[in-house]
């Protein structure tokens, strides 16, 4: 089944020059859907600092160098328009509205998979590295992964929560932090940090501590966070001893029982572990970029004696995709957005790099 009016050619923003900050508008082909794949018409994608590291070739985890000319983008919200074969059985229709995530599609049938990793998938694609994005007017997906928009929920709210929602949302269940403790989320005026900041507050009853900027103390402080701290603040020489005593201070003198690190500096790395109480946490999320670095030293006799638990979280599974939007769906989380049109994605990116963006944005796809 198939929506009217498709179009043969489809505006989209590619990396023209990967390595740079540089991205331009184009004209290219509509795609046909394949065996268990739909064609979506997007509307909205979110913009993810993810997608800077992959334009810029900073990631250097990646197997290859971003190709020139890669559409890029991981959080689409848009309209199926058409059905491919072999999609008869999965309740999909055309117009359902659906999203398409960092992780565009996973197997589903090796041993990570299995134990509900889907980030983790073996075989997994990336949506604007391995695959052509959701920069683009239209755009596939496997029919088996895609995820569902509830309604009610607006695209623009809906499309950071595909990945910025999803993978905080993740981390703070990987942390066992439990309703009543201290979590201490550092890079919490970010993109990915705000939204945690309001997950942990609003919708898991946690107490939090928002580390940042000075300049983002509005908003971690409206997303929900009992204390800010602006980083700005304590000195960098003094090996964050300042920083820890009052982080302590802050949470019955013990420290947090958690510390989400949101943040891709290796600064904010060096400063976490300290932070923890006994039985605490480290949850590693932000991608520190270029040049692999030491993060912080490691103090075999500090983690023995205190008991703290060191992890990564890279992305969330489909069905905690699901939870988070309906976290959405029901007003706990908002995000604090703005909308742009494909042809500013250039300064977002630059505004991005600088460290200047607060919140998310999200492309408007429309003509």
């Amino acid at each position: 089944m198939t929506a009217p009016d498709i179009p043969q050619k489809q505006k989209a923003v590619v990396f023209d020059q990967p390595g740079k900050v540089s991205t331009k508008v184009v004209e290219i082909d509509v795609p046909e859907p394949g065996v268990g794949e739909v064609l979506i018409n997007i509307s909205h994608s979110g913009v993810c600092h993810s997608d800077l590291g992959i334009m810029t070739n900073t990631w250097l985890g990646l197997p290859y160098p971003t190709r020139p000319g890669q559409v890029g983008g991981h959080e689409g919200v848009g309209k199926i328009a058409k059905l491919g074969p072999g999609t008869e059985s999965s309740g999909l229709k055309v117009g359902d509205r659906v999203g398409v995530k960092w992780i565009s599609s996973a197997c589903g049938n090796c041993q990570p998979c299995q134990a509900g990793s889907d980030g983790l998938c073996f075989k997994q694609k990336i949506s604007g590295y391995y695959t052509p994005g959701t920069f683009q007017q239209y755009t596939l997906g496997p029919a088996n992964y895609v995820t569902p928009i509830p309604d009610g929920l607006d695209s623009e709210q809906a499309a950071p929560m595909l990945c910025a929602g999803v993978t905080v949302y993740s981390a703070l269940k990987r942390s066992r932090v439990q309703p009543g403790q201290w979590v201490a989320i550092s890079g919490a005026g970010g993109g990915l940090g705000h939204i945690a900041v309001q997950l942990a507050s609003k919708g898991m009853g946690l107490r939090v501590v928002g580390i940042d900027h000075g300049s983002k103390a509005e908003l971690v402080k409206a997303s929900g966070a009992e204390h800010f701290v602006d980083i700005t603040q304590f000195p960098s020489d003094d090996q964050g001893k300042a920083l820890v005593k009052h982080v302590h201070s802050l949470t019955d003198g013990l420290g947090a029982h958690a510390v989400i690190v949101c943040t891709a500096a290796n600064a904010a790395y060096a400063q976490a572990p300290p932070l923890l109480r006994f039985n605490g946490t480290l949850v590693c999320v932000g991608i520190p970029e270029n040049e692999p670095k030491a993060i912080a030293t490691a103090f075999p006799s500090h983690m023995i004696a205190k008991h703290w638990t060191i992890t990564g979280s890279a992305v969330g599974n489909r069905t905690e995709a699901i939870e988070t939007l309906k976290f959405a769906a029901r007003g706990i989380i908002k995000a604090h957005y703005r909308t742009e049109k494909m042809d500013a994605l250039t300064s977002v990116f630059q505004e991005m790099a600088e460290g200047k963006l607060q919140g998310r944005v999200v492309l408007d796809l429309s003509d």
